[in-house]
């Protein structure tokens, strides 16, 4: 029951007045009623609101050291089994725990940026479905002990390993020059060096020296082979040296047919083959020559 006052009022001035009066004062009818529906109303959301934060703590499991896989320790965060980001990650390290394997996963792609203090992106990699794409100044592969084995920038790319090996069926493909002091095949394979549509010009201002220790040297064109020495010699050195198509002269001596021959020399330089006689035959066969 609400409280109620009584005020007693007498008016003795006032003629005809048969006593005191009395004025009740309080909440009464349809105004408590609706006073008690809000109060009532209030508690229910009050015991929702409480079951609602104890069923997501319930849920999240909240605890004293963090939230669910989440566990705050002395030197950050720690989560504990698969974790997923909707948002961007921005932190100072990343790693995992002692004896196990870090895994980005991503349906797209995974992108490494590189910020400085202006927020400008230094250095960018990006792994997608198709490619790994890394943008920077330079890219550099070395080993535990820190030696360089590879090295790209704007001016050049850098092989730091004792052998570089390529494997693929058609090879290597330059489309400009290559500077290298060595070039080998693997034991008991072959080397073949190839212009399928241009010129091989090979320069060294020492000599380049081609050599097979244990095969055969192949030397094969389809118009001109030409050897030139500007200041030097061409040196044939072998025990056995062969000329098999060498076009022969038209002179033939009498008596029975003989099977050495002598190299002559045009004026043009062609070398031709003379049935050797008595004297030389070159002369007699200058018709090679034209």
């Amino acid at each position: 029951t609400m409280p109620q006052e009584q005020y007693t009022h007498h008016r003795n001035a006032m003629p005809g007045s048969e006593g005191p009066q009395v004025y009740k004062v309080g909440i009464y009818g349809w105004r408590k009623r609706c006073l008690y529906f809000f109060v009532l109303l209030l508690m229910i959301l009050i015991l929702v609101n409480l079951a609602m934060t104890i069923w997501i703590l319930k849920v999240m499991n909240f605890t004293i050291d963090g939230m669910g896989n989440l566990r705050i320790t002395e030197k950050g965060l720690r989560l504990e089994g698969d974790s997923e980001f909707l948002q961007p990650l921005y932190a100072k390290e990343i790693r995992s725990r002692p004896g196990n394997a870090l895994y980005f996963k991503s349906a797209r792609n995974v992108t490494v940026n590189i910020l400085n203090d202006q927020t400008k992106v230094l250095t960018q990699l990006i792994t997608g479905p198709k490619a790994v794409e890394a943008y920077g100044k330079k890219f550099e592969v070395k080993t535990v002990s820190g030696k360089l084995l590879f090295s790209a920038d704007d001016d050049e790319v850098v092989v730091g390993a004792e052998r570089l090996r390529v494997l693929g069926a058609e090879g290597t493909v330059f489309p400009k020059s290559i500077e290298t002091p060595n070039v080998r095949a693997d034991p008991f394979k072959e080397l073949r060096l190839e212009s399928p549509t241009r010129s091989l010009v090979m320069e060294a201002p020492k000599g380049v020296e081609i050599n097979a220790e244990a095969g055969n040297m192949e030397a094969t064109c389809r118009t001109e082979l030409r050897l030139e020495s500007k200041d030097g010699e061409i040196k044939l050195d072998a025990a056995k040296i062969k000329l098999p198509r060498l076009p022969h002269g038209s002179y033939t001596p009498t008596g029975t047919r003989q099977k050495v021959f002598e190299i002559c020399v045009c004026a043009n330089g062609r070398l031709f083959l003379s049935q050797a006689g008595t004297g030389s035959t070159c002369q007699i066969n200058t018709s090679v020559c034209l």
